[in-house]
């Protein structure tokens, strides 16, 4: 009999879930297009309309919406002096750093040194960007006619914006391949209003979905394949590198650490292979992000920027206090992995590290939503705080545009600095909300949707199921299907 309990309960695992099955949320939206699946659906699905194709669709046409509210600058906006583009919330870096990083002038990112007169800043001397995205930049160039300024600028936005768009469809299909029996979580991401707001303003989601496709293959067991993708990302903005932190963690407490170091050997190589041939070739060009990240001051969206504005000081110290925190909260989130019952899924450690870096950064551009959007789908695949996060950041979106209208305008449109921090304190609340709901499912993991079938860590790879090693808590409770194995 027990033998055929344990098979029953491995069959269940292995059923797609439906959100509308378990998601009060998702069946009341599923009403729109006609309930919720009954009891007679085919689980399977039709043959062509599977989960996968339906969210590359979805994605597509959020993605095109989201290019569609830019039309307003991409006709005019962005080639006006003042707040036009502030007003109608469709700000992109795109078209301005065309010419302002001297892509217009067939200038070689790292190596072409950006006149002032071009940059339009005394500080800036070469492109300020990781080297692969850089590269990214770079190829968006290269498909570019060159033209009047403005129709160059629009095309050089349209070639990055497709690019843009590929990434998003990677994004989707590697979220809904990470866990094989939630492929439905993906909707979440190819419906988020985030994702169709910020896209397009900059380019995070290329280091987005490479750090997505790392994840996929971490959850397939295969930490070089990993690594690899994490060092890529990396590559291409530097907050993936957390992943490998929360990673440590709990190969440490399952005692996985061979698998952790080939990952960050993985890792370390990619990022190297990356970066060392530019660092040799062009090593002020190399050194200009990171030199620019270490100087740049309080800026907008940050705790940091409330503080010093109520207190009429610069904060001068502000790159101490926020690597204080940000320490501070990275030790907090190890603690919590190795002294919880029950050891935390990568999905929720993984949240909680890269959320540490967006609450206590000195900066945060609308776009670094994106960090953590992926992350929040693994860590907490329920509607109602997903999208209680997402209502926090389309209002902190909408607040940032209306804070520059006001500041670059006539004061007629937009927030005072009272009303920005405001929308500031909202955006952090939203993401202190979601932290919580993190942080309650790993301290009682009855709590978690994923373990209240009896799952380990879907997306935990060589971690699910396996037994603890280290913990400085009580008495770790066994994972039921690692008893199962024994």
């Amino acid at each position: 009999m027990t033998s055929v309990r344990y098979r029953e309960d491995d069959d269940r695992r292995e059923v797609p879930v439906r959100p509308t099955d378990e998601d009060p949320v998702a069946a009341s939206g599923s009403e729109i297009i006609g309930g919720p699946a009954g009891r007679r659906a085919a689980l399977g699905g039709h043959r062509w309309w599977n989960p996968l194709r339906v969210m590359v669709l979805v994605v597509i046409g959020m993605f095109a919406l989201g290019m569609a509210q830019k039309a307003s600058c991409y006709s005019s906006a962005w080639f006006k002096a003042g707040d036009p583009q502030y007003i109608h919330a469709c700000y992109s870096d795109i078209p301005h750093l065309y010419a302002q990083r001297g892509f217009a002038s067939d200038l070689v990112p790292y190596f072409d040194r950006i006149p002032d007169t071009v940059s339009g800043s005394g500080t800036l001397h070469y492109l300020e960007y990781p080297v692969l995205t850089g590269l990214f930049m770079e190829v968006a160039s290269w498909v570019t006619p060159h033209g009047s300024p403005q129709h160059s600028a629009q095309a050089y936005w349209i070639a990055n914006s497709a690019m843009l768009m590929v990434c998003a469809v990677v994004l989707v299909v590697c979220l809904a391949r990470t866990n094989r029996r939630r492929p439905w979580d993906g909707l979440f991401v190819a419906l988020s209003p985030a994702l169709a707001l910020t896209a397009t303003i900059n380019w995070d989601l290329f280091a987005v979905a490479l750090a997505a496709a790392g994840m996929m293959c971490w959850a397939r067991s295969r930490p070089a394949a990993a690594g690899v993708l994490i060092g890529l990302a990396t590559a291409a903005k530097l907050y993936p590198v957390l992943l490998l932190l929360a990673l440590f963690v709990l190969c440490l407490r399952a005692g996985r650490l061979r698998s952790f170091g080939a990952a960050l050997g993985a890792a370390i190589a990619a990022w190297l292979v990356v970066n060392v041939p530019v660092m040799l070739l062009a090593p002020h060009g190399w050194a200009e992000f990171y030199t620019f990240s270490r100087t740049r001051p309080t800026d907008y969206g940050s705790l940091w920027l409330i503080i010093a504005e109520r207190a009429g000081n610069p904060l001068d110290g502000v790159n101490a206090y926020a690597t204080a925190v940000m320490l501070l909260m990275c030790a907090g989130v190890a603690a919590l992995a190795l002294y919880a019952p029950r050891r935390p899924r990568i999905g929720q450690l993984a949240f909680l590290v890269v959320a540490a870096l967006v609450l206590s950064n000195k900066v945060y551009s609308p776009q670094y939503v994106l960090w953590l959007l992926p992350l929040a789908v693994l860590a907490r695949p329920r509607w109602r705080d997903l999208l209680i996060w997402q209502g926090a950041e389309v209002l902190y979106f909408l607040g940032i545009w209306m804070r520059l209208a006001y500041v670059t305008g006539t004061k007629h449109h937009g927030l005072t600095a009272d009303a920005y921090h405001l929308a500031i304190a909202v955006h952090l609340l939203g993401v202190l909300y979601l932290c919580a709901m993190v942080v309650r499912d790993i301290l009682l993991p009855q709590h978690d949707v994923l373990r209240q079938d009896g799952a380990d860590d879907p997306a935990g790879g060589v971690l699910d199921g396996a037994q603890d090693v280290f913990v400085l808590g009580p008495a770790p409770h066994e994972p039921k299907h690692a008893a199962h194995a024994a």
